[in-house]
């Protein structure tokens, strides 16, 4: 047995069958009508509902418990130009440069460039780091497990949080992000994970004429 200290499960609650059918055709509903937008307003979201997003996605389970993430968010326009100057240097690299022809096709249909004024437009920009340590009160520095794992978990909730709040969302990753660290001044140890854009979606926006995989093609079933 654990000598480490444990609470009842108090919060669980269970539904009828058809109650749990309901609930989750609901949220697959809800859910599939997320799409990733590139044009957005420059209407402002209240901060307190970003911060409520932010404590759902800090909920998300990780290695050993020891949330190694950080959230820094941006709503300042001097900050959001920065970045925005970085990201695209860095794309413009990888449009010219790095990418492959073959990259370069598959990027195609979604009609991406290395210009990002969302970076500008959009009212919040969320950085996530990445924490491969920690450090515990009496400053020794600990190891996290499975960081990467553990992020891309909370990030896919705060994505979910933010649409079923209204919001619409867009990760950018431009490679490399230590730019981020610089600008933001997140210490060395923290690898920047992804950028999110966050707002409402332009008036006008328009997204590409793609679908999404069957439950055949992502899925398998093995009952015995």
């Amino acid at each position: 047995m654990s000598s480490y200290p444990t609470i009842p499960l108090s919060e669980y609650r269970e539904y009828p069958i058809e109650e749990m059918r309901r609930r989750v055709t609901d949220f697959f509903a809800d859910i599939n009508r997320r799409r990733t937008v590139r044009e957005f307003s420059d209407r402002p979201v209240p901060r307190d509902i970003i911060e409520t997003a932010l404590e759902a996605a800090s909920t998300a389970p990780s290695g050993a418990n020891l949330q190694p993430w950080h959230f820094a968010v941006v709503s300042g326009p001097e900050t959001k130009k920065k970045i925005r100057e970085a990201a695209e240097a860095e794309e413009r690299e990888f449009y010219t440069h790095r990418a492959s022809e073959e990259w370069l096709a598959a990027l195609a249909p979604l009609g991406t460039d290395d210009q990002k004024p969302f970076l500008e437009k959009a009212p919040y920009l969320i950085a996530v780091f990445l924490q491969k340590f920690g450090e515990l009160p009496d400053g020794c520095k600990v190891k996290h497990y499975y960081p990467a794992e553990s992020t891309g978990l909370a990030t896919g909730m705060l994505i979910t949080a933010l649409h079923v709040a209204g919001l619409a969302t867009l990760t950018h990753t431009p490679s490399p992000m230590k730019f981020l660290n610089e600008i933001l001044g997140r210490p060395k140890s923290e690898r920047p994970f992804l950028l999110l854009v966050v707002g409402y979606p332009a008036d006008d926006a328009r997204v590409p004429d793609i679908g999404r995989k069957s439950l055949e093609e992502i899925a398998s079933f093995i009952d015995t």
